[in-house]
């Protein structure tokens, strides 16, 4: 939590417009040459990794139903784009919907720690339905898509920070990613300070407030919410567009937010995304980094192992408690016991080991019987800002083993690497739209800030599908 905010009593909540008045501002007149070459960097860097996070995501039960919804459910007349790595057609909010469903059924994509969640997997669908349903101006090329990337992810960003610290209840990033999408569709709509204010509001006041701790501990294909802020948000646009009124957002106009949003332009939120090594929840990742370095230090063999506790913050151990040995891939994720198990037992963890015909493995379902959880109160103390873990391991020869605490990788101050990053993205992507389509997306992606005709070449390569 910001300690700059207190949680206020909504209903006499002071809003300060003069504060928020900067806000459409800054979203109807950034531009591409407004951006540091880091934050341009950054931005391809996050493309590529939900792009390869997506394609993984589009073999999930989930996926598949949320994009059979939107195509049957969620038409549009007016206005259609299709769906990510689907082919599709459906209206805006819809494809918006079933594109971030897709990224988030899969949990690998980037996410900001004191948001405790994701931007990107809204904003990346949010642009490419825009893009698709011919909201965007005529003159949209890479470097305004970029702009755009940018942009969603300073907006996403702030705005989570703003709610967690405005509200009691840990909310789920749908909360608040879709006042992203509403300010993306509000630029390309180019609507004054006015409408952008009721976007925003819209998108705020509507966006799901899912009490997420609730599925880390039952999982299912609920996860981050991120469909319906996504859906949202797209819908805010369009309803400001006909007239539609909204309420002050929060986020935004309460009297101590002011702080989140005065730095827009020089503080780049972007720079602060952090990467997975892993597709499983980020909380979970510490523990599973801890475990592997014990092995490689140690030299043993997942059967050696007599007894294991794993020690981390009071969320990471919540995670799944309710669902000790995972029977889908959204219950694998969404575990702390799973992933470390997995991974000392295949001494990796990718999108093999999360799938669900690969759980019932004899070895990982006895490492999972033999798994105790304890609540660090120092790490728990240290979370959501930072997150540690440490493992104990006995061996059936009767030493006992203890590992640093560990933080996962991908950390802006601990970063995967561009090689590690691009490699990531070729295993996701290439199992599931092959390898001449995962390198033309690559290379298009690379392109998006130099090379003219870049764009939309990149949205057909995204919104055919996987077998195409």
């Amino acid at each position: 939590m910001n300690p700059a905010m207190s949680r206020p009593d909504l209903n006499d909540m002071a809003v300060s417009p003069a504060a928020f008045a900067d806000v459409p501002a800054f979203v109807r007149d950034v531009t591409f040459d407004d951006l540091p070459a880091d934050v341009v960097a950054q931005a391809q860097r996050c493309v590529l990794d939900l792009i390869g996070v997506a394609a993984a995501g589009s073999q999930t039960p989930s996926a598949k139903l949320a994009n059979a919804y939107a195509s049957s459910q969620l038409a549009g007349r007016d206005r259609e784009a299709r769906i990510l790595f689907d082919g599709r057609g459906a209206g805006l909010a819809g494809a918006a919907f079933a594109g971030a469903t897709t990224i988030d059924a899969f949990d690998a994509h980037d996410g900001h720690v004191l948001t405790k969640g994701h931007a990107g997997v809204a904003v990346l669908p949010a642009l490419l339905a825009y893009l698709d349903g011919d909201i965007a101006p005529v003159s949209t090329d890479g470097r305004e898509f970029l702009t755009c990337v940018a942009l969603g992810y300073e907006i996403a960003t702030r705005a989570g920070i703003a709610l967690h610290a405005s509200v009691a209840d840990y909310h789920c990033s749908g909360a608040w990613n879709a006042l992203a999408c509403a300010a993306l569709g509000g630029r390309w709509l180019r609507f004054d300070v006015e409408r952008m204010r009721h976007a925003l509001g819209i998108a705020e006041y509507l966006g799901p407030r899912g009490q997420i701790l609730r599925v880390c501990a039952h999982p299912s294909m609920l996860k981050d919410g991120s469909g319906w802020g996504a859906q949202v948000g797209v819908s805010a646009a369009l309803l400001a567009d006909r007239g539609f009124t909204g309420a002050p957002a929060v986020t935004l106009e309460y009297d101590d937010a002011k702080p989140l949003w005065s730095d827009l332009g020089m503080r780049w939120r972007i720079r602060e995304q952090y990467f997975k090594a892993y597709p499983v929840c980020r909380w979970a990742q510490p523990a599973t980094e801890a475990a592997l370095a014990l092995q490689r230090s140690h030299d043993f063999d997942a059967g050696d192992i007599v007894a294991m506790q794993i020690e981390s913050f009071r969320e990471a151990i919540d995670l799944g408690s309710q669902c000790r040995d995972p029977a889908t891939t959204d219950e694998a994720q969404y575990s702390l016991p799973y992933p470390v198990a997995a991974a000392l037992v295949h001494g990796r963890l990718g999108a093999p080991e999360v799938d669900a015909a690969h759980l019932r493995d004899p070895r990982v379902t006895r490492l999972l019987g033999l798994v105790t959880l304890r609540d660090d109160p120092e790490f728990s103390r240290r979370f959501p800002a930072e997150r540690w873990a440490r493992v104990r391991i006995t061996l059936g020869d009767g030493r006992a083993l203890v590992s640093q605490p560990a933080q996962a990788r991908g950390n802006p101050e601990k970063p995967l690497d561009d090689t590690v990053l691009r490699g990531k993205y070729r295993e996701l992507a290439q199992p599931v739209i092959g390898a001449r389509r995962t390198a033309a997306i690559e290379e298009l992606v690379d392109g998006l800030a130099a090379r003219s005709g870049t764009l939309p070449a990149l949205v057909e390569e995204l919104l055919a599908p996987p077998s195409r």
